[in-house]
């Protein structure tokens, strides 16, 4: 139980740096953001909870795919902004990330990646 909540205080702790970073300096902010540093905890977790090598390796190889289609979510966010406002954009951006997400899983299909 120690452990779980361990791993809660530090993963949120990051998600509260990031977003004071992000108040204090929009660049410092969005750097760190587009740092992997969740996944690079997921992958320390699950190395601690023993899990498989292969696991650990199968979770960076779908974290890839999957991060590739949320791209365009990032350009097209702040140009919805000032036009939609804030939570439009959001819905916007979601929809248009599960579209960009099922194409791409579509096409990378017919070479051998599955991702859904």
């Amino acid at each position: 139980m120690i452990w779980m909540i361990t791993k809660y205080l530090i993963t949120a702790g990051m998600v509260v740096l990031i977003s004071e970073l992000a108040k204090r300096s929009d660049k410092v902010g969005g750097l760190i953001a587009a740092l992997p540093l969740v996944t690079v905890l997921t992958l320390i977790w699950l190395y601690l909870e023993k899990q498989s090598m292969e696991k650990i390796a199968n979770h960076a190889w779908y974290t890839f795919w999957y991060v590739v289609p949320t791209l365009p979510m990032f350009l097209a966010f702040p140009y919805l902004l000032p036009r939609c406002g804030f939570w439009l954009t959001l819905l916007i951006s979601v929809v248009m990330t599960v579209i960009c997400f099922i194409g791409f899983a579509l096409i990378v299909r017919r070479f051998g990646i599955e991702l859904m």
